[in-house]
């Protein structure tokens, strides 16, 4: 197992480090410091005491002070400072005009720097880092050459040797600054960059790490992932321990039924997507809700617990026994039985149930039964064992196997109840028409709407006909809509000073009873000049003789035609062009994307150009954003309709953008 450590060590090492590396900044640039100020600040200093001390020289000369004199000088300049020395050498040109000194003389021939400062070279030695040594070549100039008067404007007259120890060096206080300044700096440089690095190393990347994999778990939403991490660092173990702990927590709370115990209805969810060739039974216990009601809750969720820890008994230890809701629980079976082995365990259970007392306290109890669905394969099993149950609990059975025919009978069901509901909705005079803005494309102003129907359920809410209206023609009852839509669209418009839609089929046409009902209709009515019959295209145009013989009937009173839904189907040009319509309501399913579809765009702008030469107008439906009405707007189709103008209400309001 790899060391682990923890953020008091991580800010200790920091500190340790940060200090190491600044101290040994400090000392490696203190010596460089040093180096710089003997190699480079001890010239100048040296060459500034150096004519210093050719100055004072040179001012005893010219009051004609003689060679004793000048060493006189010499020798109090060397009392001066006890760790300075200065000694003077004549040059050979001043020897000839004022005679020879040995000393000077031992000086020019023996002393190798001597000999090169002659030579005007200034020589700066060092020894050991501890000592000076600047010999300093003294030029003649100008003012010199009146008592030199054998020396020419350049000679060397002589070499001032100065010496002194490393520490009289005198470092200027600007450098001192600049030095304390550039510590700061790199001391602030270190600093940031040893926090940065271990920081980022041990901090930030293991954080990143972590949140990454939180993210992780999250976006898979599965409650069984677990993190892992690989940082050597305590705290972060300790954050996976509780974060780990506290998934075990919501998994166990997620998938584990609180009462009983036992997995819930999501956890065999997912073991039933594995799609596993298997069992599932379904168990529900009889009349549960009269137990809560004569003992109380409870004592029912008393009861519940003993009958999941009986269930657990009797179940194979190896299958999986989950708790529904409230009174039903399941079972899976993937141990290898046929279907008359599970048909044979499903009745001993039922029986075994029904002999069980459960103990409400020392002195009740209670005898239970359940009745079971029970269903087998890889795909649907759950819904299936529920049909098998509902199946079971009407015919009552104890328990039934899901077969095909019980599906069958499902959909019976559902169908009846839908006629059912249907006829009441036609009885309570809850089948209403509902209208939907139509505006022209270049205004954007209302011209006309569409009546579309609607099933008004118990709570007030409409229902689309997509629910009923093929049953309510199974069942003889479309018609009856037609009238109803017909009735109620014609008296609302009797006072409205728009153009309006009515759906209607061929089927519709056809028939002659609603044929004639139509025509009576528009005969006692003043606004057959405002009514546009929609013949619903997708259900084909066959009967051309009958169509276009309702067309001319009802043109006669003023009533326009459209062909619903055009561009699907059964599209046809040559039909159109027969049947002498006046408006083409282009398929919503073209539209919708019509902004982004090059295809839809192509078939409608075909639709518009035909349209244009026989002299139709164009309706686009589905038209719900500005980008789709930018689209039609550009390809000329006449007329909007769609959720961007107004969505189908029981009320007409005026739209406006």
């Amino acid at each position: 197992m790899p060391h682990k450590t923890t953020y008091t060590k991580i800010a200790a090492k920091i500190i340790f480090i940060t200090m190491f590396v600044t101290l040994a900044a400090a000392y490696l640039y203190g010596e460089y410091m040093k180096k710089d100020a003997i190699a480079n600040l001890a010239h100048v200093d040296a060459k500034k005491t150096s004519m210093l001390v050719f100055e004072a020289l040179y001012s005893a000369m010219q009051r004609g002070w003689n060679k004793d004199d000048l060493e006189e000088i010499i020798s109090r300049l060397n009392r001066v400072d006890s760790h300075m020395k200065v000694n003077v050498y004549r040059s050979e040109i001043v020897a000839n005009l004022f005679g020879e000194i040995q000393k000077d003389k031992m000086a020019r021939e023996s002393n190798p720097e001597v000999a090169k400062a002659i030579k005007g070279e200034e020589v700066l030695n060092i020894s050991d880092v501890e000592l000076i040594e600047y010999y300093y070549p003294v030029v003649a100039k100008e003012n010199c050459l009146k008592c030199h008067v054998n020396a020419q404007k350049g000679d060397i007259l002589g070499v001032i040797d100065i010496s002194y120890p490393v520490e009289n060096l005198k470092v200027p206080l600007s450098e001192m600054i600049n030095f304390f300044i550039l510590f700061i700096i790199m001391f602030s440089i270190v600093v940031y960059l040893s926090i940065f690095i271990e920081l980022k190393q041990y901090v930030i990347k293991p954080i990143k790490n972590f949140s990454n994999l939180i993210k992780n778990i999250t976006a898979s939403q599965d409650m069984r992932k677990r993190i892992e991490v690989n940082e050597n660092i305590e705290e972060i173990d300790a954050i996976k321990d509780v974060f780990n702990s506290m998934l075990d927590s919501i998994e166990h709370q997620f998938y584990y039924d609180v009462l009983t115990g036992l997995e819930n209805r999501r956890r065999l969810t997912e073991r039933l997507e594995e799609r596993h060739n298997i069992f599932l039974m379904i168990i529900n216990i009889d009349s549960f809700q009269e137990i809560n009601d004569l003992y109380g809750e409870p004592a029912g969720d008393l009861i519940l617990k003993e009958f999941a820890q009986f269930l657990k008994g009797i179940m194979p230890k190896q299958e999986g026994l989950y708790r529904l809701h409230s009174d039903e629980f399941a079972h899976i079976c993937s141990s290898g039985m046929d279907l008359n082995e599970f048909r044979l365990f499903a009745s001993l259970l039922s029986e075994k149930i029904s002999q069980k007392s459960f103990k409400i306290d020392d002195k009740s109890e209670v005898s239970l039964s359940a009745t079971m669905g029970i269903s087998y394969g890889s795909e649907m099993l759950l819904v299936n064992a529920d049909i098998a149950l509902k199946r079971a609990k009407k015919t009552k059975k104890n328990f039934l196997i899901y077969d095909n025919s019980m599906a069958m009978m499902k959909e019976y069901e559902k169908n009846f109840d839908w006629t059912k509901r249907l006829k009441k909705a036609i009885e309570e005079d809850k089948i209403v028409p509902v209208f939907q803005p139509i505006v022209d494309t270049k205004t954007q102003e209302i011209v006309k709407y569409e009546a579309l129907m609607r099933m008004v359920d118990d709570q007030g809410l409409y229902i689309a006909p997509i629910h009923f209206l093929e049953l309510a023609k199974k069942n003889k009852l479309y018609h009856q809509l037609t009238k109803i839509m017909i009735q109620k669209t014609f008296e609302k418009f009797e006072s409205l000073p728009y153009f309006v839609s009515i759906n209607i089929s061929v089927e519709d046409i056809l028939n002659k009873e609603i044929y004639h009902y139509i025509l009576k209709t528009l005969e006692a009515s003043a606004i057959g000049n405002q009514i546009v019959f929609e013949i619903i295209e997708s259900e084909g145009i066959e009967n051309f003789d009958q169509v276009l013989e309702f067309i001319n009937d009802v043109k006669h009173y003023g009533a326009k035609i459209s062909i619903d839904d055009f561009g699907t189907g059964y599209s046809n040009f040559e039909y159109l062009m027969k049947l002498k319509v006046d408006y083409i309501k282009i398929d919503g399913s073209m539209i919708k994307n019509i902004d982004s579809d090059k295809n839809a765009q192509m078939i409608t702008a075909s639709i518009v150009s035909f349209a244009k030469n026989m002299n139709i107008k164009t309706v686009a439906e589905f038209v719900h954003s500005k980008n789709v009405f930018d689209k039609i707007k550009e390809l000329e189709v006449d007329y909007s309709q769609g959720y961007y103008f107004g969505e189908p209400t029981d009320t007409i309001t005026p739209f406006s953008l």
